[in-house]
């Protein structure tokens, strides 16, 4: 089954990207066909690793032409909320895992003027998200083991996409699905296939030869 907007939304990973020359980097994300670029944020608390503060996000936030499609993947997201939103974040991702009171902080997030989406671990079960589905504007579902790139994609999250494309469709919401971890063309066009709306993809794109080229293939599938 094809996502249901026709066109796959494809938002590279900074994380995969050039740190020293990052300039360089938003420019090409900015020519390319990409539709929002993929921002993580690790505390090395919630994840075993430390990716980029609030300072570089400014930065990005200020040269990117894209939306930023922020992951948060930190202890008691909600207290920085307010934070992310004045560093031009678009789309803010939380972790079911993390938040003690996830309904308070979607709403938090909305209310804030970003759109609210939900992230669940390989090992969580999409059944946890029956009581909020309708109330987030997509669920981001780890293909791979959160806090570190390059990771071997999960192949169960096939399954899982397909499960969760089942739960969106009979509440009659119009959740989009994220996929992020292992993505190439392969295994991005697998979930399309089983579902998925919005491939996340770090070191296919920014390790690519031709990065635009990469970008433009996932657009494709």
């Amino acid at each position: 089954m094809a996502n249901r907007s026709g066109n796959v939304i494809v938002s590279p990973s900074a994380l995969a990207a050039d740190f020293l020359h990052l300039d360089n980097e938003i420019e090409m994300i900015n020519a390319s066909e990409a539709d929002w670029l993929h921002v993580d944020v690790m505390d090395g608390v919630f994840v075993p690793n430390i990716s980029i503060g609030s300072p570089i996000i400014k930065s990005i936030g200020q040269a990117i032409k894209k939306p930023m499609d922020v992951h948060l993947m930190i202890v008691d997201p909600g207290r920085y909320i307010g934070m992310f939103r004045d560093l031009g974040a678009h789309l803010l991702n939380v972790h079911y895992e993390a938040c003690t009171h996830l309904h308070r902080v979607v709403q938090q997030i909305r209310d804030a003027g970003m759109r609210p989406a939900v992230t669940l671990n390989p090992a969580t079960p999409v059944s946890v998200l029956e009581e909020i589905i309708t109330e987030v504007d997509m669920v981001l579902l780890m293909s791979v083991n959160p806090g570190f790139g390059g990771q071997k994609f999960i192949v169960n999250t096939l399954d899982k996409i397909a499960r969760l494309r089942k739960l969106i469709d009979s509440r009659g919401a119009k959740t989009l699905i994220e996929i992020d971890g292992g993505i190439n063309a392969e295994t991005g066009a697998q979930c399309v296939a089983a579902g998925a709306d919005v491939l996340v993809a770090g070191s296919y794109v920014f390790a690519n030869k031709d990065p635009k080229e990469a970008i433009r293939t996932l657009k494709s599938l």
